[in-house]
């Protein structure tokens, strides 16, 4: 099979290389998936590039990628044979592997790969498993949002644009925040009720305007330090924070006291390791959605294998408007 893969940490252009290697073999209570598409997300760039200093490799060789969409080719023992020929979307590619979606095939647990609706697209599939999963768990880990008010922030980045649109399949309003003209055009597709320009408008004012005062239940949040100032005003009593990234403040200066007073509840998302029932929960409700046709997905660009390291490049330099997909030939 031909693969993308690393043997050091480093630029993409530097350490991506794509060649053959040996086709992988499913073992029991595996399956064995040709690939059509291969999600590339923040975590992949961070792990291939030493993100925070961590330059020692776990494997000897990575094949990237968590995402991907692809047919199923074979089954491993304890793996019903029907399976065989199963259109699926995979998550955890690569979780404390060494072998990602980057690739022309994978073997991995059944259980990561989940039937893919005859309806979405592989480029579509490929998008699934970091956003979405992200994303419903920080929309619905303190329960359901039927009435309430939440705000999404960054709208139009790939976690935040799904957010929204489980948000208001769940029943709540939505209101969510973006940085340009541009991106409030592609917030706008996933259909939140109120769109914030944080750089034009005073989004605090305008959150207060729009929930007539209220303020609003829960936050999902892509800069939990560099947006607490706005938690901190438009939280309700009992309100929650899930927050999935803090990019620009690592290690941020939590306002205890006004926390406290309002009994906050600030819950920290990392989808590798969140809880299997919550993992279940999510994949339930995107065969739920995809089959009504209530996700819209957004796809930048797709790149070939041979422009992996564009592809990584894209992600870590902010220049993509939407999912990054490479196409698996």
């Amino acid at each position: 099979m031909r693969a993308i893969w690393y043997d050091r940490k480093g630029p993409a252009a530097d350490v991506l290389h794509v060649s053959d290697m040996a086709d992988p073999k499913p073992r029991a209570g595996e399956v064995l998936v040709r690939l059509h598409a291969s999600g590339v997300n923040p975590s992949d760039t961070k792990g291939r590039s030493g993100w925070a200093g961590v330059m020692k490799m776990a494997y000897p060789r990575v094949i990237p990628h968590q995402d991907g969409a692809g047919v199923i080719e074979a089954v491993g023992d304890r793996v019903p044979a029907h399976r065989v020929g199963e259109r699926v979307w995979i998550y955890e590619g690569q979780w404390q592997r060494a072998f990602g979606t980057g690739a022309e095939l994978i073997a991995l647990p059944q259980e990561r790969a989940v039937r893919l609706p005859d309806s979405v697209s592989f480029a579509e599939g490929a998008c699934l498993g970091i956003p979405v999963m992200t994303a419903h768990r920080c929309v619905f880990a303190d329960g359901p949002v039927k009435g309430k008010t939440v705000l999404v922030t960054g709208g139009a980045g790939a976690v935040g644009h799904y957010a929204i649109q489980l948000a208001r399949w769940g029943g709540a309003t939505v209101i969510t925040t973006v940085s340009s003209g541009e991106k409030a055009a592609i917030a706008r597709t996933s259909q939140p009720d109120h769109i914030i320009n944080y750089r034009t408008e005073d989004t605090v004012a305008r959150i207060t305007e729009v929930t007539r005062g209220a303020g609003v239940d829960r936050i999902v949040e892509v800069a939990f330090g560099a947006n607490l100032p706005v938690a901190q005003a438009t939280l309700k009593v009992n309100g929650g924070i899930a927050t999935y990234a803090s990019d620009a403040e690592m290690e941020p200066k939590v306002p205890f006291r006004p926390f406290l007073g309002k009994d906050i509840t600030v819950r920290f998302v990392l989808v590798y390791v969140m809880p299997i029932q919550a993992k279940e929960a999510a994949i339930g409700a995107i065969t739920e959605c995809l089959e009504a046709g209530r996700l819209v997905h957004r796809i930048d660009r797709e790149y070939a294998m041979t422009e992996a390291a564009a592809a990584h490049e894209a992600i870590e330099a902010g220049r993509n408007l939407g999912n990054v997909v490479v196409r698996i030939a």
